[in-house]
């Protein structure tokens, strides 16, 4: 990768970057946020991450904008018809996040099975020391877990949980060259599942997409997982599913209005709570961080990005 100090105002940064990627970009492109810059003439990329939003606004105000590059898998924070409709291309950071979301979505399947976190919680409250018996908890190794988006992500968590015993299913848009039962539906695949694992990219399409007729098919023996996106999920559906006992729990990472989590799920013993730390391990967002400098590098040398959406 080359530096390119020549033009400081040709990349800008729009926000919701981690300090060491905000680092990178100004070391490497003097690149300031878009509030400071004085002059948008000739920027021409500008790089978006922690949900932070790329909409018509921010276009607006960088009439030479040509590529978004977004620090992240998911980039439903990218009004990316609109860029298109421009002519300015999109980028994302697949496949560097695979293995640890992956990680964390096997790790929640365990947890809600067979109860980790809450025994923790057992521990530390005392109930143990005063005699009180933890309830019994439901084997991984026979469980039907049910992958909702079998993508790069979603066949790299199913393959986790099928090493622990489990037996997947899965729903994609149209079914996949493996050896897993595909259902033609989100209900259908809850109504067969033990555990739903929420694997889906979020944006319009998959808005509201778990909503309450799949949790109803999921049963009050079934649990939800959802390492996706918050919207995926209908929350107020999920809430009212968990307190009449129509669903057993629930593993979350994401959540519709970040990082605000409902009351309801807050006091519940029954659902462990993550704060969006799927990707959230030092070596796969550096390695993020270093796919950002390459589309961003790609772009400003070739007017190509290497990981171009879509």
């Amino acid at each position: 990768m080359t530096t390119d100090t020549q033009h400081p105002a040709r990349v800008v940064q729009l926000g919701g970057l981690m300090p060491f990627v905000r680092e990178w970009l100004t070391e490497r492109y003097a690149a300031p946020e878009l509030a400071d810059v004085e002059d948008p003439a000739g920027v021409v990329v500008a790089v978006v991450g922690g949900g932070a939003k790329a909409g018509a606004a921010e276009m607006d105000a960088l009439p030479d904008l040509r590529a978004i590059v977004n620090f992240g898998v998911g980039y439903d924070n990218v009004d990316v018809a609109e860029a298109r409709g421009r002519g300015i291309v999109v980028s994302n950071t697949p496949d560097v996040l695979t293995d640890a979301v992956a990680d964390l979505a096997a790790f929640l399947v365990v947890d809600v099975l067979r109860g980790i976190t809450a025994a923790d919680r057992f521990v530390r409250s005392g109930a143990w020391s005063r005699g009180e018996k933890m309830p019994l908890t439901r084997d991984v190794r026979g469980a039907v877990v049910g992958v909702l988006g079998l993508g790069r992500i979603g066949t790299a968590a199913a393959q986790r949980l099928e090493a622990f015993g489990a037996e997947v299913h899965y729903h994609s848009r149209s079914p996949k060259d493996v050896a897993w039962t595909y259902h033609d539906s989100p209900v259908a695949l809850a109504g067969a599942s033990d555990v739903l694992v929420v694997l889906t990219p979020g944006g319009a399409g998959t808005d509201g997409l778990v909503d309450a007729a799949v949790l109803d098919a999921l049963g009050p023996d079934g649990y939800l997982v959802n390492v996706a996106r918050g919207s995926v999920v209908d929350e107020d559906a999920l809430v009212a599913a968990l307190e009449a006992g129509r669903i057993a729990g629930a593993g979350l990472d994401v959540f519709a209005d970040e990082p605000h989590v409902p009351e309801a799920l807050l006091r519940r013993d029954d659902v462990v709570l993550l704060p969006h730390v799927g990707s959230a391990t030092v070596e796969t967002r550096e390695a993020m961080g270093r796919l950002v400098l390459d589309n961003v590098d790609a772009f400003l040398e070739r007017g190509e990005l290497v990981t171009p959406v879509g």
